[in-house]
């Protein structure tokens, strides 16, 4: 490795701040299938916050809540509500990753630390991305448990299940929304900070509805294994999704998570069953599919029934669908991705989503 290459691995979690972390594990274990694997509080000794982690396959999601007032981020509920506060990115070196990220240009939030416990050596740092949102460089190679402060849970306290498991694999990536005219500066912000490369770019042209328009550029790890898509507003005749998150959340942040299956239809009827609620897309969506995407190897039938959505590219094709948000504000929803060789975004799809969203908005008055 270069000395200058960026010694990126994968995500490695999303830590979550929200308002009741015990609350929130049990909805992310009974609706979307997690399993609770590990807990940090009073009882392991962290006296200012508590938190549960959950895992499925190879995503693992934190869920933090403060125990007092006095938090440092306890103002983050009164002006974003529940969202995603880091996004943690696995490392070779964690002190080469922050030393690099400093020196070219990004804003240090915690410097490089090291931590040994009865279960290894643990090690950290964490900058500043859009809003104030973070990147926390981890490497957890020395490391038996999920982090300092959380002792690992019993599995058998939670042996009775009484969810259904949902097949979900891995975060195929994770968007974030920037205020308008920001867009391009944190795309030249991950590709000059981090060594990020741009993947693929959206303008108004290519999602917008009668209503509403946003740009969009993706950006990658040099391995390819992290993906985020930027999205700014553009100008249209009404509020569009991106202003109306930023309204809501209070700024710049994480709107969706992406999460893959390789069975999307098993997992989307799973996740309804758990009572998870998704956007629907009208059902002449379906009448044309075959034409427009080609031969697929799942059933249409079933497609239309779940409200699940298809797109093709040169390399493949994909399915995808969207919940609707996860808590009373408009704000963080989640994705459920199935790809067939495609590496796209959903392009051919745009219109019908979006104007899914505009009827929720319409809903909400806040079209």
């Amino acid at each position: 490795m270069s000395d200058d290459q960026m010694p990126l691995r994968k995500i490695d979690h999303v830590k979550f701040f929200v308002g009741n972390a015990r609350q929130s594990a049990y909805f992310y274990r009974n609706a979307y299938g997690f399993d609770v694997v590990a807990y940090a509080g009073l009882e392991t000794k962290v006296k200012h916050e508590a938190g549960y982690v959950v895992q499925q396959g190879g995503i693992t999601f934190i869920l933090v809540s403060p125990l007092r007032a006095n938090h440092p981020e306890s103002s983050r509920l009164i002006l974003h509500g529940d969202g995603v506060s880091d996004i943690a990115l696995q490392v070779d070196d964690v002190r080469r990753a922050y030393n690099l990220a400093v020196e070219r240009g990004a804003v240090g939030v915690v410097g490089p630390r090291v931590i040994e416990d009865k279960y290894g050596i643990y090690e950290y740092a964490t900058i500043r991305a859009y809003g104030d949102t973070t990147h926390t460089f981890v490497n957890r190679d020395r490391y038996k448990a999920f982090a300092p402060g959380f002792d690992p849970i019993d599995p058998s306290r939670y042996d009775v299940k009484t969810y259904h498991d949902t097949g979900l694999l891995a975060i195929d990536h994770i968007v974030g929304n920037v205020e308008e005219g920001k867009m391009n500066e944190w795309v030249e912000f991950y590709k000059k900070v981090l060594g990020f490369e741009q993947l693929v770019s959206f303008d108004d042209t290519d999602i917008s509805t009668e209503y509403s328009a946003l740009m969009s550029k993706v950006v990658q790890s040099g391995r390819g294994r992290i993906k985020f898509p930027i999205n700014e507003p553009a100008v249209g005749r009404r509020k569009s999704q991106i202003e109306e998150y930023i309204d809501f959340y209070g700024g710049a942040g994480v709107q969706h998570i992406a999460m893959a299956t390789n069975d999307i239809i098993k997992t989307v009827r799973h996740l309804r069953d758990n009572d998870v609620s998704f956007l629907r897309v009208p059902k002449t969506y379906y009448e044309n599919l075959r034409e427009r995407v080609g031969n697929i190897k799942e059933s249409i039938d079933d497609l239309a029934e779940l409200g699940i959505l298809v797109d093709r590219d040169d390399e493949g094709y994909m399915l995808q669908i969207f919940t609707k948000p996860v808590q009373d504000r408009p704000t963080l929803f989640f994705e459920i991705i199935q790809r067939e060789g495609s590496k796209s975004f959903g392009k051919g799809n745009f219109k019908a989503l979006f104007e899914a969203i505009e009827r929720e908005q319409d809903i909400r008055g806040t079209l």
